[in-house]
Parts: structure tokens; sequence; C-alpha cells
């Protein structure tokens, strides 16, 4: 039995009996289902997204992304680490931290930092400080 004090793979994501499509500027990735847009890309990298600047809990605005539903008619922005994953999603745009993070997997059709498009920042409701 090993102990390397890192933590499996399969203690980071949620529960999950499949693997859904999903299509990340063009090409497509299978993901658990029940877990969230950012641990979904984490699964596609788990070398590099652990590694990033994300805050997983909304306040560093880093993991935002548009995407569109198979439903919807057009997509909106996100933020990856508060929404889960679905079938046929597609992510169109996404925030620089995520580009640099997932450019190896994205091949060619991970765009250069220059040409990335400016992600409206996503207003986030105050919260309630006895929550915590």
């Amino acid at each position: 039995m090993a102990d390397s004090g890192t933590p499996l793979m399969s203690d980071v994501f949620r529960p999950y009996e499949k693997l859904v499509e999903i299509t990340i500027l063009g090409k497509t990735f299978l993901v658990p289902e029940r877990n969230s847009l950012l641990r979904a890309f984490q699964f596609i990298s788990p070398d590099t997204i652990p590694y990033g600047r994300f805050c997983w809990n909304q306040d560093c605005q880093y993991c935002r992304v548009d995407c569109q539903l198979s439903d919807d008619d057009q997509a909106r922005p996100i933020l990856s680490c508060k929404f889960l994953v679905s079938e046929g999603m597609s992510i169109s745009n996404l925030a620089p931290e995520l580009i640099g993070c997932l450019r190896n997997k994205l091949g060619k059709t991970a765009p250069d930092s220059e040409s990335l498009p400016e992600v409206p920042a996503i207003p986030i409701a105050p919260r309630d400080e006895e929550s915590h």
C-alpha cells in the first residue's frame, strides 16, 4: 500500500456512474457526471488544474467560461466552479487561467493569450457572514 500523502483522484470527484460528453473550443472530452465543470477540467488535465490560481468558491473569477447547454439558444457566462457539468454542454470561451492550464489538452484549438476576448465578470451575490 503506497502512502504518497496526496489524495487519490477518486477522492477529488463526487461519485459518478458515467462519463458525459462536453465540447471545449470545438474539441470533445468525456468527463464525470455530477461534478462541477471545474472538476471536469481537472479530470481532463489532472497535472495542471490543481496548480491553477482557482479559489473553487467563486471569489477569484479565474474559472469563468462561456457555456451553452444543449437546450440553450446561446452561450452565457458562468463560473465553472459553481456549475455542474451536463451532457452536450459546449464551452466557447475560457478565462486566460483556464487556457493556460488546459493548453496541452486543447492543442491547436487553444487561443493565444493575446487573442483572448475579455470575459465579463459575473456578479457575485453578497455572502451572509453568519453562514461561514
